[in-house]
């Protein structure tokens, strides 16, 4: 079974919600959200990679990275 990433996920719940697509005004947006959200998980995998092992705990290393407190 493939995984949806988080925006693919987010794309079709709403779709699914309006019970149609989104204008192509929108489309603009949600694929830079799709290609971010790709860049993310390609660092994260390479510093993963490169790292061995992680040397911070996650919640640490997110804040650091993307800010807030998840």
């Amino acid at each position: 079974m493939k995984k949806q990433t988080a925006v693919e996920w987010l794309l079709q719940a709403i779709e699914g919600k309006n019970g149609k697509e989104f204008s192509s005004y929108y489309l603009e947006f949600i694929e830079q959200a799709k290609a971010m959200e790709k860049e993310q998980i390609v660092d994260a995998y390479r510093m993963g990679y490169r790292e061995g092992a992680l040397r911070k705990e996650f919640k640490d290393y997110y804040n650091e990275t993307y800010g807030g407190d998840k």
